[in-house]
């Protein structure tokens, strides 16, 4: 990547590789930066859940003993179950997962790269404290993996208490893992808020001219409301944070019923930003997937406007829903009435997004590339994970679905399905454009079927195991459950293959890759900034600001 990216277009990038990549203040090596991390941290979380899954494969404990993790089953061999192991895997995956992949991978790797390229911006506003939040989330997705290796609780290593942290649990296990997991979730969270103000800043300021803001493109526009989302809900999270690792360490009672706290309040402090967390996710997805189908359906977005108010209004929206994910704690009849109904108002403005981009679609001439293949994933996927969102919404419907599979199908569907898409989307669409080669389409196409067959093969059963009843975080499960546990068990293997696939996809194309030449090579609906621009950019873009007529194409906006 760094070769491809070296080859400058009118002048030589004179800076050495140490310089370029460590020491780094430009937008695009940070954005390529983020986007490299995220997939190590990626297949590393993949690992933890591909153990799980094996484990479930079948009822009884076959894989982690207390006399030892093992690879393969062995039938005579002695087997007592390690439930801790268990739960370190659980809690490694989600906090992995959540926190140091898909928000870097796209606020952190596609937002540093094209946010800039899209308003016309020479760089961000704060190129050093951009370098300073990649390095921060490096430190933290370190400490997330250390804590996974460290002593913990039971007398063995990591911390077993789920990615929520809720005490009492997270504030009595012993060893210090559990310390490192909550220093590597609030590294990470300082450095997303330093990253939130930089895009903040930069997008207000230093936008090209004539660019008002309705004119600034859907990618921008979701980077910019996801910002504000992390500006406003991360300082939250750091705030429950810190008051659990002073209930750990030094005898506060915040969260101790004994001593005058409250278990609960640490659930809604944390929720407050859970929910928003969701949508700090998902939406820049929902940016590069408005971009992926109206370059090929070769339409432009269908209701611009309504487009970016939508965005608006799941941003605003998504901060007073927190509660439904906690029906359960004894909340009284109204609160549990609002809260219900706020979450299915929230269904409002994503139907208008998905709407809009099937009516994108209509009457287009699609052109069927491994880019739109995601997105058309990630279409079905997401409107699937969002209409068992609103079955979950139902506090009557969710006392009896709470903790069970059904919540987990519903919430990878959005999330690693979802989320995952729109990564994937956003990988192949604009690879050519940060590398200087292109992607091997046959290999990409084969790696979407593989994923999109072996990511509802692994999902869509456990809604059947949830509505069989079957609770999650479990490390066995009875003879009943079998069945559907099983195909889950194989469409994650699948999954993982595909992953693996990816990998090969992307090394390949960087060394094998036929080159790029044109600015576009898309077509002439991919009209936002960046497609002016040399593949890969040079080093420094747009010291000439554009001027109007470059981008502003009235059939677009």
């Amino acid at each position: 990547m760094a070769d491809a990216a070296i080859h400058g277009h009118g002048h030589e990038d004179e800076r050495s590789f140490f310089t370029r990549w460590f020491m780094s203040t430009n937008h695009k090596d940070i954005g390529i930066l983020y986007l490299i991390v995220s997939a190590i941290a990626g297949l590393i979380s993949v690992i933890f859940t591909v153990y799980m899954r094996l484990e479930l494969m079948d009822p009884g404990v076959q894989y982690m003993c207390l006399e030892g993790a093992r690879m393969f089953a062995d039938a005579s061999a002695e087997c007592t179950p390690n439930g801790h192991l268990w739960n370190v895997m659980i809690t490694a995956h989600g906090i992995l997962m959540m926190f140091f992949v898909v928000i870097p991978a796209l606020f952190g790797g596609f937002g540093n790269y094209f946010m800039p390229l899209q308003i016309g911006a020479p760089d961000m506003a704060f190129p050093r404290m951009n370098n300073l939040s990649f390095w921060m989330y490096v430190a933290g997705t370190s400490l997330a993996v250390l804590s996974v290796v460290s002593p913990g609780g039971n007398d063995q290593l990591g911390s077993g208490v789920g990615w929520v942290l809720y005490p009492p649990l997270s504030v009595n296990e012993g060893g210090y893992s559990m310390d490192l997991a909550i220093f590597a979730v609030h590294v990470s969270g300082a450095s997303s808020i330093l990253g939130a103000i930089n895009m903040i800043t930069t997008f207000l300021n230093m936008r090209a001219p004539g660019m008002t803001l309705f004119k600034v493109p859907l990618f921008s526009w979701s980077i910019f409301v996801t910002a504000w989302l992390i500006l406003l809900s991360l300082p939250v999270l750091a705030g429950a944070i810190t008051m659990l690792l002073m209930d750990r360490n030094f005898g506060f009672t915040f969260f101790d019923a004994a001593g005058g706290g409250d278990p609960i309040l640490y659930q809604h402090i944390l929720w407050f930003f859970g929910h928003p967390e969701v949508y700090i996710v998902i939406l820049p997805g929902f940016g590069i997937i408005s971009h992926v189908i109206a370059t090929f359906a070769r339409k432009p977005v269908f209701g611009y406007l309504p487009m970016v108010w939508a965005i608006i209004a799941i941003g605003v929206l998504g901060f007073v829903v927190w509660a439904h994910h906690m029906y359960t704690v004894g909340m009284s009849l109204n609160q549990q009435a609002y809260f219900m109904l706020a979450t299915m108002v929230i269904a409002v403005p994503t139907g208008v997004k998905v709407f809009s981009w099937i009516a994108t679609m209509w009457g287009g001439s699609i052109e069927f590339k491994a880019p739109m293949m995601f997105a058309f994933g990630f279409l079905f996927l997401f409107t699937v994970g969002g209409v068992t969102g609103v079955v979950l919404s139902q506090a009557a419907v969710d006392r009896a679905y709470h903790d069970t599979y059904y919540v987990v199908a519903h919430f990878h569907y959005v999330m690693s399905l979802g989320a995952v898409f729109a990564i994937f989307a956003g990988v192949y669409f604009y690879f050519g454009k940060m590398t200087g080669r292109q992607y091997n389409e046959l290999g990409a196409q084969i790696h979407f079927w593989m994923f999109f067959i072996g990511a509802n093969l692994t999902f869509f059963p456990q809604h059947f195991l949830g509505r069989q009843g079957m609770p999650r975080r479990y490390i066995d499960y009875p003879e009943g459950f079998a069945y559907w546990n099983k195909i889950s068990s194989y469409g994650a293997f699948l999954s993982f293959a595909s992953f693996l696939l990816f990998f090969g996809v992307v090394i390949y194309s960087l060394l094998r890759g036929a080159r790029v030449t044109q600015n576009n090579y898309w077509n002439e609906y991919a009209d936002t900034l960046e497609w002016t621009l040399p593949s890969p950019p040079p080093e420094h873009t747009f010291e000439i600001l554009p001027k109007q007529e470059d981008w502003d194409r009235s059939h677009s906006h």
